[in-house]
């Protein structure tokens, strides 16, 4: 018969997390009702195969890195728990016990037994920096000191989520261009290395018609036939070089300073990183956490190196006394008008509530932004793509067209 995993509250209000045989769910819950218990809740555990069997074998190919994926969702189940009034250490306990995922696992056991040892939650996630960052770290810091851990995790949960639902747009903006851009270089590869040489014998000795396209194309697909262990090679330096130039901080800048200058999708980055930012300082502050550190964390996520300046400098204005606008509104990377909005929600009290009203309104901002930038780019790569190969064929057909009349 099947496991099941419990989580139940006695008639004195305790809560208790164990282990139940039975033939159903519908029958393992009956059986814990009759014994005067209240199901929270009630999942069943798959059963063990041997290292050679099905599972094993899943739980070795997932045995990846974790991600933000299993951290929203270990974030929306502990929040889910803890309302529920399970304590903190048997709701790690019973999420461990559910995860597949072979190293977050083992992640949420060292949170359980730091949890047991006596350090707060705050310290524990905090020595998992990669999947706990530091907007999570001071959230739940702040929680445990208002007494909102459960409602301060559903808040955490829809930041990670909504941040999720922006770079899924993102990426799924740029899959398009990248694939028409992977088959452009490809067909013109194809092209130039097995359909061209075999028209030298065609074009061998009638140079002197040839036109200059088709002489150029020739003498690059010699160069490519004779030479692509030495191109490919030299390929794949530059890409090295430029991801190693990337990882500088000279690099990182120049990249970031770039996105914010491309007349095609500037206005998309712009409100993306313009959403990031106030989302993050509107939910730390939401969240009770001292204003320096909001600001300090909000640019660490802001995800590009001009706006991390700028959030650098209103750092460095408010430590000496000085309001958040004073940098703002001379800075030309946030509009105007939300420098005049911050000031105004800054001078009521309620910046908080104001920076969630402009991040959702730059969320919105940034949906039509890739939508825009998505009808554009297809366009235009179908144009270069229908460009190279339509001026690769010509420069086959048109020699081929003057031949046949010479010989007429």
């Amino acid at each position: 018969m099947p496991n099941y995993r419990y989580q139940v509250k006695t008639s004195g209000g305790q809560v208790q997390v164990g282990v139940i045989t039975a033939d159903t769910v519908h029958t393992a819950a009956q059986v814990l009702r009759n014994q005067g218990m209240h199901v929270v809740g009630l999942s069943p555990i798959a059963a063990a195969l041997d290292t050679g069997g099905l599972i094993a074998k899943f739980r070795e190919l997932n045995s990846g890195r974790p991600n933000q994926k299993h951290v929203l969702d270990f974030t929306t189940q502990l929040a889910v728990m803890i309302r529920a009034g399970i304590n903190l250490r048997s709701a790690l306990d019973g999420i461990a016990e559910q995860t597949t995922h072979t190293a977050f696992k083992k992640t949420i056991l060292q949170l359980k037994n730091d949890v047991e040892a006596g350090k707060q939650f705050s310290e524990a996630i905090g020595r998992h920096p990669r999947l706990f960052g530091p907007l999570y770290v001071n959230m739940v810091k702040a929680s445990e000191m208002s007494g909102s851990f459960a409602k301060m995790l559903d808040r955490i949960a829809g930041y990670i989520g909504q941040q999720l639902e922006t770079r899924k747009m993102v990426v799924g903006a740029a899959i398009y261009p990248c694939i028409i851009g992977v088959l452009a270089v490809g067909v013109t590869i194809f092209l130039l290395t097995f359909v061209l040489p075999k028209f030298y014998t065609v074009f061998e000795g009638k140079e002197e018609i040839l036109p200059w396209a088709t002489k150029f194309l020739m003498a690059v697909s010699k160069t490519m036939t004779a030479y692509w262990p030495v191109l490919l090679g030299a390929a794949a330096l530059v890409g090295g070089a430029l991801f190693a130039f990337k990882r500088t901080q000279v690099g990182s800048f120049w990249f970031d300073k770039s996105k914010l200058s491309i007349p095609v999708v500037r206005a998309m980055f712009r409100a993306l990183y313009i959403s990031r930012s106030l989302q993050t300082m509107g939910q730390l502050i939401n969240a009770g956490v001292p204003m320096l550190d909001t600001i300090a964390i909000t640019g660490d996520v802001s995800g590009n190196q001009l706006f991390k300046g700028m959030w650098r400098r209103v750092y460095a204005n408010v430590k000496q006394g000085k309001k958040i606008t004073v940098v703002l509104s001379k800075d030309t990377l946030l509009p105007r008008a939300v420098a005049q909005m911050i000031a105004a929600g800054e001078e009521s009290g309620k910046l908080g509530e104001v920076l969630d009203e402009i991040s959702v309104f730059y969320a919105r901002q940034l949906k039509d932004a890739i939508k825009a930038v998505t009808s554009m780019i297809e366009p235009i790569m179908i144009l270069i793509m229908g460009t190279v190969v339509g001026f690769i064929a010509m420069a086959i057909i048109l020699p081929i067209f003057k031949m046949s009349q010479l010989v007429k």
